[in-house]
C-alpha cells in the first residue's frame, strides 16, 4: 500500500496543476485574440474588394 502524501505534496500537486490550467487559460485567450484579430482584417478586405467592385460595375454602367 501507498503511503498518502503529506500536506506540502499535496499543495505542490495543486499548484502544480493550477498552473497548467492557468498556461491553458492563456494559451486559449491568445488564440481568440488571434482569430479576432484575422477576422478583422479579412472583414476589411473584403469591404475593400467590395467597393473595388462596386467602382467597376458603376464605371461599366
Amino acid at each position: 500500500m501507498a503511503e498518502p502524501e503529506t500536506p506540502p505534496a499535496v499543495m505542490a500537486r495543486i499548484d502544480a496543476a493550477l498552473e497548467r490550467i492557468e498556461a491553458a487559460a492563456a494559451r486559449k485567450a491568445e488564440a481568440a485574440a488571434a482569430i479576432t484579430r484575422r477576422h478583422g482584417a479579412l472583414r476589411t478586405r473584403m469591404a475593400e474588394a467590395v467597393a473595388a467592385l462596386d467602382e467597376l460595375i458603376a464605371k461599366g454602367d
